[in-house]
């Protein structure tokens, strides 16, 4: 499979078979993960790899909306960037945790990224805060996202050529398409 077969193919998976993630397909993921792309190569990236299902349930809660789905994960890998280490931080985490969900796909496994910086646990509370509490995250070091992760049980076809947004993309100078 190639690198643009497995972006064609690629979907967020949400719904997720019991079985355990295998340690050898665990430390794949950690392994890509840490040879995603950084800023000047001062890789400020930090992963928490999550199995404990306590811990997974609680991190489920983590939004009002859009986290939920993670309680029936059997993996989560929270994506965090030292802040006191780079300012672009949340760059590099991103770029970690779309390589993470790439390299899921590519096991075999679905994963979906559930957004966590900048986002409200509830009203007296940041989805951030509730993490880092739930995690023991210094203050230096801040969360970006939840991965989850596991095998898929639920089928989803890749989003068809035809669907792809063309009218966004412009040459040489910007042209509104839309």
């Amino acid at each position: 499979m190639t690198f643009l077969d497995i972006l064609k193919r690629r979907r967020s998976i949400r719904k997720f078979k019991s079985a355990a993630v295998e340690k050898e397909k665990i430390d794949a993921l950690i392994e890509a993960a840490l040879r995603s792309p950084s800023s000047r190569g001062f890789n400020p990236w930090r992963f928490i790899v999550i199995d404990d299902k306590e811990k997974i349930n609680k991190l489920s809660l983590a939004k009002s909306h859009g986290s939920s789905f993670l309680k029936n994960a059997p993996l989560c890998i929270a994506v965090c960037g030292n802040s006191s280490e780079s300012d672009v931080w949340v760059e590099d985490a991103s770029i970690a945790s779309i390589i993470i969900h790439l390299a899921a796909h590519d096991m075999g496994l679905g994963s979906c990224w559930i957004q966590i910086r900048r986002r409200e646990h509830n009203a007296s509370k940041s989805a951030d805060t509730y993490v880092k509490e739930l995690l023991g995250l210094p203050d230096n070091i801040m969360i970006e996202s939840l991965i989850a992760i596991g095998y898929p049980d639920e089928v989803k076809q890749g989003h068809k050529k035809e669907t792809l947004h063309l009218k966004k993309v412009s040459f040489n100078s910007y042209e509104s398409g839309e």
